[in-house]
């Protein structure tokens, strides 16, 4: 059989059968779930959406389930892990009939629940239809993919990023964020909200900021659904509205608030405010901000850290918008006390019209910069400006373990390239 759109010609005498349908990736959803046994009915499916913290998101709330011993899948922007096994990923969210078969090999596998990254994009051409969510998570929402390549407008982008609670039982939304009337337009769900404001099912007070040397985090107290003491080794305001999405996921599953307080403290995310160890003096991260409005969260927030210095290294992605490399130029030239511009993921652009970009961004501020295209060589010089009370972050690349360069992925990995720094600085001193 095949599934059609519009009409096509069968050749004669065969026993082909052919299905018409308005949208051939709408019914590919139902098709693929339905190939595979309707995996999602043996698992507590939850799917998360937002501009930022999806990712960090997810994997709190796969630990945080983990803890309380529920067999948790994750899939997501860094890799699809099942158990014991860590698969890297290709989208942020698979095509419908990948995602099935990887429903069906964590069911199979003894995961009795799954927590994945809904994008967008993948609302808006129906990889997850076919099955209803159990719980679906908005974190927030700001202007992003929004292009020639994406979506149209903000409007449309809200649109699909609302798809979501019309395709779940609960919804678990963030009662802050200024669009939220917007997403939840049409939703068919029961809603939990969470945020910092007094009307939340669960709220988070008491915020204080935790500084040790080379770490960040914040602690907080929860109260409404949930009372509890929280500490998470990932620093600001955005980490508290992670937590919290995380808590009242795992709430719902029935943990224990001893489980939860338990996972927060541990849980480390690779790429994402991700601490490199590497001196007494100066505090050194990797994120993955690409975006004006992470990279804008990001070096607030740090500012509450009040640290002697804030050094900013990011460059962006070629065959992307242009916009972007004038935002992020302008936030860092206005937040940062030296920002290094370097390169990213060039795709098919020439590195040093992107970095021109990112200039013509940060001259509409006063704020001091540097270029340094090489990505290695800009890290360097970046570790040799640290001074006491400085944080230094390497932003736009986060868990990547590739640069793009004209259809080529070449390995590069910011935590190899600081290991390699090092060696190559203490070789030097020995020679000395």
């Amino acid at each position: 059989a095949i599934v059609v759109e519009e009409e096509v010609e069968i050749p004669k005498n065969t026993q082909t059968v052919v299905i018409r349908v308005k949208d051939t990736r709408y019914a590919m959803a139902f098709i693929a779930a339905a190939f595979y046994s309707h995996p999602a009915k043996e698992l507590t499916t939850i799917g998360i959406t937002g501009t930022k913290g999806k990712t960090t998101t997810t994997y709190l709330v796969k630990n945080m389930l983990e803890n309380a011993g529920i067999k948790t899948g994750l899939i997501g922007t860094i890799e699809m892990i099942i158990g014991e096994e860590h698969f890297p990923a290709s989208n942020t969210t698979p095509e419908s009939l990948s995602l099935q078969r990887d429903f069906r090999r964590m069911a199979d596998a003894g995961m009795k629940a799954v927590v994945m990254e809904v994008s967008s994009q993948a609302l808006m051409m129906h990889r997850t239809q076919g099955f209803l969510f159990d719980m679906g998570i908005f974190t927030n929402i700001e202007p992003d993919h929004i292009g020639p390549n994406e979506h149209k407008d903000f409007a449309e982008y809200m649109h699909c990023k609302g798809l979501l609670f019309q395709q779940c039982k609960h919804g678990i939304v963030n009662a802050d964020d200024e669009h939220l009337p917007q997403i939840l337009e049409g939703h068919t769900c029961d809603l939990t909200t969470f945020g910092l404001g007094d009307g939340a099912d669960l709220k988070a007070e008491a915020l204080a900021y935790m500084h040790k040397p080379g770490e960040l985090g914040v602690y907080f107290d929860t109260k409404g659904i949930v009372n509890m003491h929280a500490e998470i080794a990932m620093p600001g305001k955005f980490s508290v509205y992670n937590a919290l999405c995380a808590i009242a996921v795992a709430h719902r599953m029935g943990c224990r608030v001893e489980e939860m307080e338990e996972a927060l403290k541990k849980v480390r995310v690779r790429g994402r405010i991700e601490m490199v160890k590497v001196s007494d003096d100066y505090t050194l991260m990797i994120d993955y901000a690409h975006n004006a409005m992470a990279l804008h969260s990001l070096l607030t927030t740090l500012r509450y850290y009040r640290p002697n210095r804030l050094i900013c290294l990011f460059g962006c992605g070629g065959n992307r918008s242009r916009e972007r490399r004038f935002e992020m130029g302008e936030v860092s030239g206005k937040l940062a006390d030296l920002t290094i511009i370097t390169s990213d993921n060039p795709r098919f652009e020439d590195p040093m019209e992107i970095i021109r970009d990112i200039e013509t961004g940060i001259q509409k501020t006063d704020g001091h910069y540097v270029e340094i295209p090489d990505r290695k060589e800009a890290i360097r010089y970046a570790m040799e400006q640290g001074e006491r009370g400085d944080i230094i972050i390497l932003a736009g690349k986060g868990h990547e373990d590739y640069q793009e360069i004209r259809g080529v992925k070449y390995p590069m990995d910011e935590r190899v390239l600081i290991h390699e720094i090092l060696q190559e600085n203490q070789q030097a001193q020995q020679k000395q």
